[in-house]
């Protein structure tokens, strides 16, 4: 199915706030109700509407420190790679982890209270995933910029 400029308007305004009611999200983008209820239930039947979260903020839930760690791994064979990607999907600290082509074979994003509980973090997880050879931490000192939202 190839998307609409109709479907790009629901997807942008569902993108930004996806809890709004049917009856608002048609208003917002001109279609009735009943035709705005048809076009979301074919875009999540369709997978483009993959699910709907609720997006914490990391300060109010004590998370506040954002740290990258750039892993290379000792080697390439599917096992090792494997076993690291189950090992890390496992560590609830790590929000994203990203098979990376370029200097290191993976990115992490972690989320800790402070530095000292980064260190613990450093210690107890990511010292122990399998088949670690370096990793570099870079602490970030600021969020500039932040979304969610594919663009359309």
């Amino acid at each position: 199915m190839e998307l609409d400029d109709t479907d790009r308007r629901i997807l942008t305004a569902l993108q930004k706030a996806g809890r709004m009611s049917n009856a608002e999200l048609s208003e917002r983008v001109n279609l009735s109700p009943s035709a705005c209820h048809r076009r979301v239930n074919r875009l999540e039947g369709e997978g483009y509407i993959r699910d709907y979260v609720a997006l914490l903020d990391a300060r109010k839930m004590g998370r506040p420190t954002t740290v990258f760690v750039e892993i290379t791994l000792s080697g390439q064979a599917d096992e090792l790679l494997d076993a690291f990607e189950k090992a890390v999907a496992r560590i609830p600290d790590v929000l994203e982890c990203h098979l990376m082509a370029g200097s290191f074979d993976y990115l992490l994003k972690v989320v800790a209270r402070d530095s000292e509980d980064f260190a613990s973090i450093h210690r107890r997880y990511l010292t122990r995933l399998p088949g670690v050879a370096q990793m570099h931490s870079s602490f970030a000192l600021k969020t500039v910029f932040k979304t969610t939202a594919l663009p359309l």
